[in-house]
């Protein structure tokens, strides 16, 4: 009988795995329904071009289905940005010699927190889908997006007209800082 080396036995077992795995995904478990949810999936993921939110909203009245779907929308949206800005504010200024690091970081929060809220008016809706169930209440499905290119470009913009910031800031290495963070989203 012939022996087996070790690397031909990993791929084996390798092999087997990805083979239950592909079948494990083509099946929906005995005893259970998939759920297909609208406005959701990885096409309304954030990315390196867009932050993303979706979100469901319920209710015995539709308008306030819809309103319900996109104020949850809006805020999951605001902390992802505020996050993702949060770490590109921290990358920032730690890459560069600051003479009042504590005082830019603080500056860089609140125009921070007035951008979004700024931004948040310019969303544009990627899809909206409405149901309704048997027992008469409504359901709203929304996703929504707001370009990372035009979050950065207000940044420089408010940025460029404060004149403690001013002196220390650097629009191209803050863009190369924000466009490493939005890459890290892409690649999720």
């Amino acid at each position: 009988m012939k022996k087996l080396s070790y690397s031909t036995l990993m791929l084996i077992a390798l092999g087997g795995v990805y083979v239950i795995g592909c079948k494990s995904k083509e099946k929906t478990p005995k005893g259970e329904t998939e759920v297909v949810v609208p406005c959701s999936g990885s096409q309304y993921f954030t990315d390196n071009k867009a932050f993303r939110a979706n979100s469901i909203g319920e209710s015995l009245d539709l308008v306030t289905s819809k309103k319900k779907a996109l104020a949850n929308a809006r805020a999951e949206l605001a902390a992802s940005i505020q996050t993702t800005v949060k770490a590109v504010t921290d990358n920032y200024v730690n890459s560069r010699e600051m003479n009042n690091k504590e005082q830019v970081e603080e500056r860089f929060e609140q125009l921070n927190r007035e951008i979004i809220n700024q931004q948040l008016t310019g969303l544009k809706t990627i899809c909206e889908k409405q149901t309704k169930s048997n027992e008469g209440s409504y359901k709203t499905y929304i996703a929504i997006e707001l370009s990372a290119e035009e979050l950065v470009s207000k940044y420089n913009e408010r940025l460029s007209k404060d004149d403690r910031l001013r002196i220390d800031y650097d629009y191209e290495k803050f863009k190369e800082t924000f466009d490493k963070e939005m890459e890290k989203m892409g690649n999720r």
